[in-house]
């Protein structure tokens, strides 16, 4: 049985910096790739970050250059640290994992947690 577990989001004004973690437990090989989504209301689900068990990271545009995936296969453990961050960045963001980075970078993982909201004030 997978499960992850997020924390770390808030609120922030803009500018601010905010780091999320993700915590993977159970069948470990079935989460060695793992990345973040995020859904903000009203819009649809869209991939922020990625970090596949090849080493490889992959990013929206809208947050290159400010977010920062990384992952801690010996802590099964995924992190994503936020910087300059803007209003546009509020949304539910959501951990996944896969065995599968193509799931993952397609964005249907198999795993997923039960997400963690951040909040960007102007």
């Amino acid at each position: 049985q997978v499960r992850l577990v997020e924390s770390g989001g808030g609120s922030v004004q803009a500018g601010g910096s905010l780091r999320l973690t993700c915590v993977a437990s159970g069948v470990t090989y079935s989460t060695r790739s793992m990345g973040w989504f995020r859904q903000a209301p009203g819009k649809e689900r869209e991939r922020v970050a990625v970090y596949t068990h090849a080493g490889t990271t992959h990013y929206a545009d809208s947050v290159k250059g400010r977010f920062t995936v990384s992952l801690d296969s010996a802590k099964n453990t995924v992190y994503l640290q936020m910087n300059s961050l803007k209003p546009e960045d509020t949304a539910m963001y959501y951990c996944a994992a896969d065995r599968l980075q193509s799931r993952l970078i397609t964005g249907s993982p198999l795993y997923w947690g039960q997400g963690t909201r951040v909040t960007v004030s102007s």
